[in-house]
């Protein structure tokens, strides 16, 4: 069971993104075959991830040291006191993940700017959010670190001075309350948006599928009209020889 969610997950998070919806049902029609439909209603669960997200999923499968540089880094930032440790630990942040950014978009026929952008947040991101780390290899959309720097240095190279603390106003409640609302809004737009372009999607390929049978169809019909009217000739051509053959009899 696990197994057959894995090798899915695997495959649709690799394989590009063009083909995710049709592929889904194949490997959920496949569980369901083999007598697991929990895992085919998992497998049909999986959401389409974005050009980006597929982009950064393909390399954390492709090459299993990228996660673990990844974690080591992150560890180190977490450990390190401040001074100069910090300053060269942000320095080797800051080329892995110009490096693997280079390494993702390889092959790709001139990438754009904005998926370049994209990929190097969600691999800067991963290295500062252990749940965005945690989610390498199934990620559905781009990863942004929303936190405060923890991890940057300050001006002279030692660590930033811990935050003083106090109980946020009231009016600082209220705007974080309706910008979390506003998140939560977003989140469920996206989703039905996600939903949307899948159903969209779906509908395009079963209208395309109905165009290639009625243009193979009319090819068809053609092709029968082309060999009918050759009959047709043929026969009245010896329909004309027959008549005058018969006429210069009656003569």
């Amino acid at each position: 069971m696990a197994d057959l969610l894995a090798e899915a997950e695997a495959e649709l998070y690799t394989a590009d993104p063009d083909g995710f919806t049709a592929r889904r049902s194949e490997l959920a029609e496949r569980a369901r075959d083999a007598g697991e439909p929990a895992v085919a209603k998992k497998i049909t669960a999986l959401r389409k991830p974005t050009r980006s997200a597929w982009v950064v999923n393909r390399l954390v499968r492709s090459d299993p040291e990228v996660g673990s540089r990844l974690d080591r880094l992150a560890g180190d930032l977490r450990e390190a006191s401040g001074g100069s440790r910090l300053r060269d630990l942000t320095a080797a942040r800051a080329r892995l993940v110009d490096e693997l950014t280079r390494t993702a978009l390889e092959g790709l026929p001139a990438p754009p700017a904005s998926l370049r952008e994209e990929v190097t947040a969600t691999l800067d991101a991963a290295i500062a959010d252990p749940g965005v780390a945690a989610s390498l290899g199934t990620l559905v959309r781009a990863a942004r670190y929303a936190g405060f720097g923890a991890f940057a240095p300050a001006a002279d190279g030692s660590a930033p001075p811990p935050r003083k603390t106090k109980p946020p106003a009231e009016p600082a409640a209220e705007r974080e309350a309706r910008r979390q609302e506003r998140i939560k809004e977003a989140e469920r737009a996206a989703s039905d948006a996600d939903r949307d372009l899948e159903s969209a999607l779906s509908a395009e390929r079963d209208l395309e599928d109905s165009v290639r049978r009625l243009e193979a169809e009319l090819a068809g019909a053609r092709q029968r009209l082309a060999e009918a009217r050759r009959r047709s000739y043929r026969a009245e051509s010896r329909q004309q020889r027959a008549a005058g053959q018969l006429s210069r009899l009656k003569e």
